[in-house]
Order: C-alpha cells, then structure tokens, then sequence
C-alpha cells in the first residue's frame, strides 16, 4: 500500500460507508501512537516543552488541514496538544482521516 503520509485527503460529501473493524486495523498499523476511539474517531496527544511550541504545532497542523480541506479538533494547552480527527459527513472514519494523522505525524 502506497504511504498514507504521501496520499491527498479526499473531500467526503456523505453517501460513502464508514470504515469499520479490519477496514480501520489495516490504516490504524500505518499511523504511530494514535488510537481509536468507539470505532468514531483518531486521537493523539503531543507533548512540548512550552505553550508557544504547542501553539506553533497548532498553527502548522491548521495550515496542512487547510490545504487537505479536512480539519481536526483540537485541545490544547501549555506543553500539550491532542488531536482528534473523524469524517463529519459520515460521523466517523475514512481513509482521509488516516491520511490527515500520517500527514500530521510527519510535520
């Protein structure tokens, strides 16, 4: 399988099955430490040293989500960041969120 990390994040307009069981094993092996959550959802939490370095991870992430037009939440805090990404159309996961984490891992 290509690298997620290389792939672009595809526009979800509904319509399109949520992945499920193996579907969601077989991406989750290619992004490190994120977990899955009730089948829904990726998260992750980043640790730094300070607020600002936080915050321009922040700042770095929003500009990939702008430019993959899929956006993440996000929680963050002095020495933190946690992440967490679904597909809103379907309200769950697809392979873009994948891509997203894989993308978000290599800034």
């Amino acid at each position: 399988m290509e690298e997620l990390a290389s792939r672009n994040c595809v526009p979800c307009h509904g319509g399109v099955p949520r992945l499920i069981g193996s579907e969601i094993s077989r991406f989750l092996v290619e992004v490190t430490d994120w977990e899955v959550i009730e089948d829904h959802h990726l998260r992750k939490t980043y640790e730094f040293n300070n607020f600002r370095q936080a915050l321009d991870f922040v700042n770095r992430v929003g500009e990939l989500a702008e430019q993959q037009g899929h956006h993440p939440d996000f929680c963050f805090g002095w020495g933190k960041v946690e992440i967490t990404i679904w597909t809103h159309a379907i309200d769950g996961l697809s392979e873009s969120d994948f891509i997203l984490a894989a993308k978000i891992d290599k800034l």
